[in-house]
This record gives structure tokens, sequence and C-alpha cells, in this order.
């Protein structure tokens, strides 16, 4: 499909332009979604190693909204996502502790392979990088009913003409905050059980997850997240930090080994720091945004996003969704 057949352009694949994408085809809109990535996934990314997937990204999800839980559902049934643990440790000032909340659901695959099931049957482009967003509105320079942008803001920033002013605010609105993720392989499974650690008030690790108790493998992984003021340090050079997380992790649940492998990913933008207004942004020039800065900064506020906003862009070319 081209961009002038094209009622509306989704730039981006992770969750939130998915559900914009699968709203726009069920209301009849003629779409076309735009990846620049080699795959789907944005945020929610898995990684393999050895032929083992592990998550870099979200770490999890959860479920509060009756409709994305019918998404999961469809996910338990074929397979695709498991419950995971409602219970983490939390590791602070005060020592450590239980501490109980909603239940974290994971996939055995990797979160990727759910985004791959939402982008079944979708017009889904990879490899394909948009550069400009312009008047009328455009992409790249090809005529489009509606264009949404559904990535970090400050990515979308860097694709939006200055004219387009509506839009122009409403991502410099928004400030987002980076992170590294390290997956880091053990020679043993040499730790206190646990399926996932709240590490508060550390200058380095914010989460420590048990990948293989998240994956339901057993291999010994851990995935750590790392503070946005250590990220920042070392964005440059991503693969530097590695010494340092694997130490931090190894003082924390006191290992004795060293790991055998660590791998380090950089999201420069890895969450919002603020929350934007609405369930979305779509104004006059048909520019709409969508993603987990509006909402709580979670995997469902992600796909609520992109779904309203692929309704909201139906209403606007004529369609009523469904």
């Amino acid at each position: 499909m081209s961009a002038e057949r094209a009622g509306a352009v989704v730039v981006g694949a992770g969750i939130s332009g998915l559900a914009c994408a699968r709203a726009l085809v069920d209301a009849g809109i003629p779409v076309q979604v735009r990846e620049r990535g080699r795959v789907p996934g944005g945020r929610m990314a898995s990684k393999r190693f050895d032929g083992r997937p592990a998550d870099i990204g979200a770490a999890y999800f959860t479920v509060s909204d009756p409709d994305f839980g019918e998404v999961v559902e469809r996910w338990r049934a074929a397979g695709l996502a498991r419950e995971w643990t409602d219970t983490f440790v939390s590791y602070g000032a005060d020592g450590r502790r239980t501490v109980t909340g909603p239940m974290r659901w994971a996939a055995p695959r990797g979160l990727r392979s759910l985004l791959e099931d939402l982008a079944a049957g979708l017009p889904v482009v990879t490899d394909r990088l948009v550069t400009t967003v312009g008047p009328g509105p455009s992409v790249d320079g090809e005529p489009v009913g509606a264009v949404a942008l559904a990535m970090p803001a400050p990515q979308a920033a860097w694709l939006l003409d200055p004219a387009l002013a509506a839009a122009t605010r409403a991502v410099q609105a928004q400030r987002w905050l980076p992170a590294l993720t390290a997956v880091l392989h053990f020679p043993c499974r040499c730790w206190v059980d646990f399926a996932g650690a709240f590490v508060n008030d550390h200058p380095l690790l914010t989460t420590v997850c048990d990948d293989g108790d998240r994956r339901g493998d057993g291999a010994p992984v851990l995935v750590a997240h790392t503070t946005a003021g250590f990220a920042g340090q070392h964005l440059p050079q991503p693969t530097a930090a590695g010494p340092a997380v694997e130490q931090a992790v190894r003082d924390l649940l006191g290992l004795p080994e060293p790991a055998v492998h660590t791998h380090v990913h950089r999201w420069t933008y890895a969450r919002p720091e603020t929350r934007a207004d609405g369930a979305y942004h779509l104004d006059d020039d048909g520019i709409g945004l969508a993603g987990d800065a509006f909402g709580a900064a979670r995997v469902q506020t992600a796909w609520l996003s992109g779904r309203a906003l692929g309704r909201a862009i139906a209403d606007r070319l004529g369609v009523t969704a469904g």
C-alpha cells in the first residue's frame, strides 16, 4: 500500500502503534504501519542469546482494563502469555522485605512475541525510516489522511515540520528519562529465590528480575534496569557500564560467582517523566500522538492510548470505529 492510498500512516510498531493500526483496520480505514526497526516490538523488546529470549525492555505488564484483559486472555489461551507473580521483594533503607501487588504477566517466548501476534494481518513495513511529517498532513512528502506517531515524544519531535505547531507543542511538553538494561548470565542459580526486586534509593539499580523464573525455564539469568542518572552517564558507550551493573547486582544479592556473559542495552528514552493530558493527542492538522505517556507509564496504558487514537482518527476520517 502506498502512502497516497493510505487513509492513515502509523509510525512505530510498538504496542500503541499496533493497537492504533488495529482500530483503524477494524474501522475500514486504509492504513500502513512504518517501523524503522527490523521487527515490531518497541520497548517491549526481546533479544535472543543462544536461542533463548530475554526481555530487554519492559519487565512485565499488568491488567486492570477489561478490554485489554480480553487481549491478554487470548494471549494466555494461545500460550503466549502467563501469569508470573504478584510478589516482589523490595530493597531499601529498611532492608529487604516482601511486597505484594497486582499480578505481573510475562511471556515465555519474550514480550516481543506478543507484539508479533498483534502485528499479524496488519500492513506493517519494517526497516522503513520516516524522516519528515509535514503539513497536509504528509509523510516524507506524500499526502495522507492522518498520521499517528507512536513513539517517545523526543523521537516524534525529530520528524515534525515546525509548521505543525500543535503537535510540536504537545511533544515539547513531554520529558523522558533514559535507562540501561543489563542481561546477566550466571553459571548457576545461586541466589535466594525471588521473582523480581524493586531497588529503592540506589545510585545504580531500580529493578532486578529473575528471567528464568519470569520465563518459566529456570535459566540462571538476571535482568537489571538502571537509574536514569547512571544511564545518562553511559549512553555514548553502554557496554562499558556492564561491569558496574554486574557488581551492583552481585552486591545486592550476595552472589559469589561472576556472570559468564553480560549484555547491556541502551534506552535513550526509556520512560516518560511527565504525564500528558488525555488518552492521546490528535490535532486539527491530522497529527496524532499515542503511548504510555498518556497515563501511568505501563504497557496497558500504551495499548489503550493507541486504540483510542485509532478510533479518533477513524472518526476524523468519517468512519465510526466499532
